[in-house]
């Protein structure tokens, strides 16, 4: 699926990559959260009177980690948690969710190649003090 967004008053089109609600009880998907990957951004949606939708871009992301416990695996799900220059959001959990390994193997593909399109390196989501560090010691 595809939608076109207009950004800086480019339009453009977005391909959703992946959809998925946040797993509860048994691996059922009983929330009021989802999560939506594009190719550009991963959105996260909760909440059911009052709503809250956090926007990452996929450059942003600096670590994907995936954790599941026995009790998870039982019933199929995992848990993807997330570091990213974002300043809203720095450190995320995606999930539980269905097939959270082919999940972060998609979202790691696709920050990857957003970083190569943007032409960014990693280093530049760090910040000086390691420099700074170096410095001192010699």
């Amino acid at each position: 699926m595809s939608r076109v967004i207009e950004e800086n008053g480019r339009r453009s089109t977005e391909k959703e990559l992946w959809s998925d609600k946040k797993r509860t009880i048994f691996g059922l998907p009983i929330s009021f959260t989802k999560y939506t990957l594009t190719d550009t951004r991963l959105i996260i949606k909760s909440g059911f009177l009052n709503i809250k939708e956090d926007e990452i871009m996929l450059y942003r992301i600096t670590d994907i980690t995936y954790k599941a416990s026995l009790w998870e695996r039982m019933f199929g799900v995992g848990k993807l948690f997330c570091d990213s220059a974002d300043k809203s959001a720095t450190n995320f959990i995606v999930g539980p969710i269905k097939e959270a390994v082919k999940v972060r193997d998609l979202l790691s593909d696709n920050v990857d190649e957003q970083r190569d399109k943007k032409r960014i390196r990693g280093n530049e989501f760090f910040n000086d003090s390691m420099d700074d560090d170096m410095d001192l010691q010699n």
